[in-house]
């Protein structure tokens, strides 16, 4: 057991490199430039006659820088579904662009998970505990209701989930159906991106709020349901 810790050690500060000189390569080599909204706008026709030309090079390729910029936890997940939504369409776009995003939020899942979750958990001792005993009830809704909400960044919630007990397969699926309907959105908007102004006009007060009201109907349910049981022990033993 002894001979494993610097080994472990030595892993971890392997993957915690190789993630920072990748996220410090992005910016620094300004990569990060191609995914602005004014860039997007001014090239998305040469783009979209590149991907009419090779339809499926142009969405293996979109898929891949998809995955990877999801991995290394960069805020770029809504650009890359615009994209994907005026190069591919509403429909396939949205495909393209859950499949991927849930596919590289599993690897930044496991890399938090490796690197931080046992430091987390001996730091935090007592309270982490107790809160990973909470989110073993409830972590599934909590997730769902996050992924439907677009105010919390999609990465930060990727790292975050990494700290607590779900399970990866639990975190997958509801990464999967809870972000169908925002990633639907993004390409949709996409694809009438020559008639959209600003990034403010891909999602309206309007929608925000609806999705808002969508996200936290699970945990209303789940808290009620609680509630209920804990006020009327008896009729659960009557029925």
């Amino acid at each position: 057991m002894a001979e494993d810790m610097p080994t472990n050690w030595w892993l971890r500060g392997f993957v915690l490199f190789v993630l920072v000189a990748a996220i410090a390569g992005f910016y620094l080599l300004g990569w990060y430039e191609y995914l602005s909204w004014v860039n997007v706008r001014a090239h998305v026709d040469d783009l979209q006659a590149r991907a009419d030309e090779n339809l499926v090079l142009a969405a293996a390729v979109c898929f891949g820088i998809y995955v990877i910029l999801a991995a290394l936890s960069v805020p770029a997940a809504w650009m890359l579904s615009v994209v994907a939504g005026a190069l591919f369409g509403r429909f396939l776009g949205a495909a393209i662009a859950v499949t991927a995003a849930t596919i590289g939020a599993t690897f930044a899942f496991w890399s938090s998970r490796f690197l931080l979750r046992d430091w987390v958990n001996a730091r935090f001792g007592e309270s982490a505990e107790a809160f990973n005993r909470g989110f073993e009830k409830d972590g599934a809704c909590y997730l769902f209701s996050l992924r439907l909400v677009p105010i919390v960044p999609f990465f930060l919630i990727n790292l975050g989930m990494g700290l607590t007990p779900i399970s990866a397969f639990t975190f997958v699926w509801v990464t999967l159906i809870g972000m169908l309907p925002g990633a639907f959105l993004y390409a949709n908007a996409g694809s009438e991106l020559g008639k959209i102004e600003s990034p403010r006009d891909v999602l309206s007060p309007g929608i925000i709020i609806s999705l808002a009201l969508l996200g936290i109907a699970p945990l209303v349910f789940r808290k009620a349901l609680q509630w209920i049981q804990t006020s009327h022990p008896g009729d659960e033993k009557a029925g």
